[in-house]
């Protein structure tokens, strides 16, 4: 457990220097022991009798992602319909949690999400890299926002945080919070250019602290994304800030999850580190597009001994 402040003794941080007091307050992260824990639970994967309902759990956690340059309105299409019926040869299958686009194509989405409870994300504020003022990164909220996304993933500015500019970083996501609404806010963090767990825990708190609704990885646009030594300092900070505060904020692993075996070993991780209350779309969400592919395959060998052909459930 984190040494942290107690309930009643988190300070309302309205200055650099009472956030810094917070930040100063968590442990340092044990890096030996927390890789020899997440390597231990990884062996751990659910029974065969309830596999079948951690796929659909997965499944129904996929925040299902287009980011590239070439993306085009007819496969934005293509994916929301496989969102609202990811296997189309069974309706049993649950719909994904939600779409991600860029803020352009939020509009085409939304369009062809209605009706349905998948929700539709946009990465916002200068995404991957988060360099631009504060006033362009809120213009790319605004245009998400105004074209019908019910969630915003902006990325930090790491450069700020790593030369110890915390308060900018903090402002920054205050801001962005208040530009999102009522829709909800996913703070990337960009674990891999973090350096040291440290920086993520500090990273993942003052995320929060700044009223993230979700803690996320990565964008997927760099080397090293989601790792299970990384989630698991993660699981630990929303864990104990919830402990700490009573608010409860999710996390959304992305970047290089491909396998259903993967997911499943992070929904076992979140279960043993946050807890089960933690295991539904509204706290924990993978941000992933081959994933889907994968678990679909799985679920279908689960209910007919039959490995189905890639093609029959690709995303592409």
């Amino acid at each position: 457990m984190v040494e942290i402040p107690s309930r009643s003794r988190v300070p309302q941080v309205g200055s650099e220097a009472q956030l810094r007091t917070v930040l100063a307050a968590l442990s340092g992260v044990d890096a030996v022991g927390v890789t020899a824990r997440a390597a231990k639970l990884a062996t751990r994967s659910p029974k065969r009798e309830t596999k079948a309902r951690a796929l659909d759990l997965a499944i129904a956690m996929v925040d299902l992602t287009t980011l590239e340059g070439a993306d085009t309105p007819g496969h934005v299409a293509a994916l929301c319909a496989k969102a609202r019926r990811p296997d189309a040869e069974d309706a049993t299958c649950p719909p994904v949690a939600a779409i991600c686009v860029y803020p352009d194509l939020v509009a085409t989405a939304r369009a062809h999400l209605a009706g349905s409870p998948v929700r539709v994300a946009s990465v916002a504020t200068a995404f991957p890299a988060g360099r631009a003022s504060l006033p362009v990164k809120l213009a790319d909220v605004a245009e998400a926002r105004a074209a019908g996304a019910d969630e915003i993933d902006m990325v930090i500015d790491r450069g700020a945080f790593l030369s110890g500019r915390l308060g900018q970083v903090f402002e920054e996501i205050v801001a962005v919070k208040e530009a999102c609404g009522s829709a909800h806010l996913k703070v990337i963090l960009e674990t891999g250019e973090l350096v040291t767990y440290d920086n993520v825990r500090r990273a993942s708190w003052l995320a929060m602290l700044a009223g993230a609704d979700f803690i996320k990885t990565s964008t997927g646009k760099v080397a090293v994304s989601a790792t299970p030594p990384v989630a698991l300092v993660m699981l630990e900070a929303v864990r104990d800030f919830a402990e700490s505060t009573g608010q409860v904020v999710g996390v959304k692993l992305a970047g290089g999850i491909r396998s259903a075996k993967e997911a499943l070993r992070y929904l076992v991780l979140a279960s043993e580190t946050a807890g089960s209350a933690w295991l539904e779309p509204r706290t924990l969400r993978f941000g992933a597009s081959s994933l889907l592919t994968d678990l679909l395959l799985q679920r279908r060998s689960q209910r007919t001994g039959v490995y189905a052909r890639r093609e029959h459930v690709s995303v592409e």
